[in-house]
């Protein structure tokens, strides 16, 4: 029933669902789509979309945030949009392994004139996230890269998340595929083995959004 991607929301919504959402896409977030669509035509379902966007500055300003971690940066619409709610003094680690895909990213954070915000490490994601301090100091963080390092990205961040602090988990519902028991993929067993981590854990509070491909908002107690 599931083997193919399932719309959450009809297409036909698409334009009204971003129209409806603040703050709306500028000329550096336009440009930027559009380049990873004709650079990387065959990658860029890997890119955001606009509302979703929105949604990212918004959470990130209602946390405060002034230390964000982004794991999977790709081209950089996400940290764009994450560095934008950031407060005044604010820091995104942005966690990526591909130097052609971040390149484009760079250019459009210096446009952006949120480069001095950004602090690239490319490498390993987990391997950057267990370098990082072991203290409850991360503000905010958005999970988007391969989906079978979620169990590991979630574990290393939710230590270190403050009181108060969230973390966003991106395809969350895998096109479906979550709840089709045929689907046996290493990347949807890593998913449905997070989603199922998260709901138990008492360290959280979450809910999972049918916002595109599934969104979960965990809130440390």
């Amino acid at each position: 029933m599931f083997g193919a991607f399932v719309h959450i929301v009809h297409p036909s919504l698409d334009s009204y669902l971003i129209a409806h959402s603040r703050p709306a896409a500028d000329d550096v977030l336009r440009d930027l789509a559009e380049e990873t669509r004709r650079a990387l035509p065959d990658l860029v379902s890997m890119q955001i979309t606009q509302d979703e966007g929105a949604f990212l500055t918004l959470l990130t300003q209602l946390t405060g945030a002034r230390l964000a971690v982004e794991v999977g940066t790709f081209t950089g619409y996400s940290s764009l949009c994450i560095a934008r709610g950031l407060a005044a003094d604010g820091t995104l680690v942005a966690c990526d392994i591909s130097d052609e895909w971040t390149s484009i990213a760079r250019r459009y954070w210096r446009r952006a004139g949120l480069e001095d915000r950004i602090d690239l490490r490319l490498g390993p994601a987990v391997e950057t996230l267990r370098a990082m301090p072991q203290e409850e100091s991360v503000d905010f963080a958005f999970v988007d890269a391969d989906k079978t390092g979620y169990p590991a990205y979630y574990e290393e961040l939710v230590k270190r998340l403050r009181p108060g602090g969230l973390i966003v988990l991106d395809n969350v519902l895998q096109g479906g595929r979550v709840v089709d028991e045929a689907e046996q993929g290493e990347s949807v067993r890593a998913v449905r083995a997070v989603n199922a981590t998260i709901a138990a854990d008492e360290r959280v509070g979450c809910a999972m959004l049918p916002l595109r491909d599934g969104v979960t908002v965990v809130r440390k107690r």
